[in-house]
């Protein structure tokens, strides 16, 4: 996976990111929009045969994009371990 930021400013991150999907670009972006100061989060893959997805986050209030992308990032693994523990203990039964 390479990663290639297009733009970073105070309020603003846009970056591509080479051998993901929707899968990984829709869980993030639904992890930045519970962030209240996240203004706008979302993606885009321009051609689903060549293109890499574009990830784009606008933040409010003087917060860092980077900042609350690792928040994100960290509530997904967070939300990725619970489910599998619940999952290994449904499966036991």
């Amino acid at each position: 996976m390479r990663i290639i930021v297009l733009k970073k400013t105070e309020n603003e991150l846009k970056i591509e990111v080479e051998g993901v999907g929707h899968t990984l670009c829709n869980l993030l972006q639904n992890k930045l929009l519970e962030d209240e100061e996240v203004d706008v989060a979302g993606y885009d893959i321009p051609h689903p045969l060549a293109s890499n997805p574009i990830l784009y986050i606008r933040t409010r209030g003087g917060a860092s994009p980077v900042d609350v992308l690792i928040r994100a990032i960290e509530r997904t693994r967070e939300f990725n371990r619970e489910f599998g523990e619940k999952l290994k203990a449904v499966l036991k039964t």
